[in-house]
């Protein structure tokens, strides 16, 4: 298991620091996306206030959404997305299956890309789920950047939630099951394969971790096939707590839908998103990140 600093919120023996660091984080915790909607004037050079708010909304749910103005080409040219992310030291992109050769996906329904089981480039609804869960442990996806292009008519809505309120949501039902999910074993994704060929390995790891600055990361799916949980009665009670959490009407649910010029960015925060129309025009630009917001 992974060895956790003494003075830490997510060591399960110091429980007088996990609740300092609790009550400050539900009191700051925003209740609508409305309260983390910041305007960017220019994604190529965002200005000191612009940064401050967004790094404030981070800081208070690891995501804001920003809004570009209409002058922005978004259509032809996706540099204003990376050099978005560089101003928050994201940099290292994740160069993932299907991504377009400069690493970020162009997600629209995609019959080639969707009938070969890749939910996203299809209009089907997507669960629970961080981003790059099957990726192995040392190239974790930290960081995302969502920014929608054309939003669908009907349906394509998304719920968010911070993944440091599921750790809440978990811990405060019983702290065991974080210790469970924590195990590096605790989840496991099968090999990729397509016509005989590996395209990825399988890949095992824990649900809860920390990086080096004692950050917690999540890596977590919904999904109920090509998926092996760990043979342990408190490893399957604590994933059925986490799902009874996530499917909760809890405050801490953000809810909303992402319109023309909008973007997510966040640290790999939970979420989900709901059916559309198959003939939608439907376009979202995602840029996954090996780094951090910082």
């Amino acid at each position: 298991m992974q060895l956790i600093p003494q003075d830490s919120p997510f060591n399960l023996e110091n429980n007088d620091a996990y609740l300092a660091w609790r009550e400050t984080k539900l009191s700051r915790h925003p209740h609508s996306l409305d309260e983390i909607l910041v305007d960017i004037k220019d994604p190529f050079n965002i200005s000191d206030k612009e940064t401050e708010q967004l790094m404030d909304c981070i800081g208070r749910c690891n995501m804001a959404i920003y809004q570009l103005p209409d002058s922005v080409d978004q259509t032809h040219d996706k540099d204003f997305l990376y050099q978005l992310g560089k101003q928050f030291g994201l940099a290292s992109l994740d160069h993932n299956l299907y991504a377009d050769e400069d690493a970020i996906s162009s997600l629209r329904v995609t019959p080639d890309k969707g009938g070969k089981g890749y939910i996203p480039y299809t209009n089907r609804p997507i669960a629970w789920h961080t981003d790059g869960y099957y990726n192995p442990g040392d190239n974790q996806v930290r960081a995302m950047l969502l920014h929608c292009v054309v939003p669908a008519e009907n349906g394509g809505e998304n719920q968010l939630l911070d993944h440091e309120i599921a750790y809440i949501l978990l811990r405060d039902r019983d702290p065991d099951f974080i210790q469970a999910l924590s195990h590096p074993h605790a989840m496991s994704i099968p090999a990729n394969e397509q016509d005989g060929k590996q395209i990825r390995p399988a890949v095992t790891g824990p649900v809860f971790s920390l990086d080096k600055q004692d950050n917690l990361h999540m890596r977590f799916t919904a999904r109920t096939r090509s998926i092996e949980w760990l043979d342990d009665e408190t490893v399957i009670n604590a994933r059925n707590a986490l799902m009874e959490a996530l499917n909760s009407d809890s405050p801490y649910h953000l809810k909303g839908k992402l319109q023309h010029g909008q973007g997510l960015i966040c640290n790999n925060v939970l979420h989900t998103r709901t059916r559309f129309e198959e003939d939608s025009q439907r376009l979202l630009y995602r840029a996954r990140y090996f780094d951090r917001i910082s």
